[in-house]
């Protein structure tokens, strides 16, 4: 094999295992999707808690979905009693975010928000959405007023 051969099969792979790596932590996030298939009642959706519970192992989040709405909502359940809801609508110029642990990610620009919402880095100036969540007996009521 020629000089030039190699280089350009060991490129080849090297492209192909990133792409690989970038694939697998989207199918990680898909695992941790929820639908809410319920309608939404009391200006809220009502998540049980058995979907935090069976959400992938490790991690720290759910990604709640609802055909009502134009964006889904991120919960990250840091302990039993606490959740923190967020609109996953990068506040630069919309793009929907996507998680990565315990970070979400702006695909079009790069702004980067932690697990509170909070811009880490921009172009993104502007905190995320949050929304205010209750636990009432068997399920997390996300408010989305």
């Amino acid at each position: 094999m020629k000089r030039k051969e190699f280089v350009q099969k060991i490129c080849m792979a090297g492209i192909g295992g990133a792409l690989g790596v970038s694939f697998l932590e989207s199918c990680a996030s898909l695992s941790n999707l929820y639908n809410v298939k319920d309608p939404i009642k009391e200006d809220a959706l009502w998540v049980p808690l058995e979907a935090f519970q069976s959400k992938g192992k490790g991690l720290p989040y759910l990604v709640v979905h609802h055909d009502e709405l134009k964006f889904p909502i991120c919960v990250y359940n840091p302990s039993e009693q606490e959740f923190t809801a967020l609109w996953m609508q990068c506040t630069h110029q919309g793009a929907e975010l996507q998680v990565f642990g315990n970070k979400l990610e702006c695909p079009a620009h790069g702004s980067e928000f932690d697990s509170t919402g909070k811009v880490e880095n921009g172009p993104a100036s502007q905190d995320l959405r949050t929304f205010e969540t209750a636990l009432s007996g068997e399920y997390l009521k996300i408010i989305l007023r």
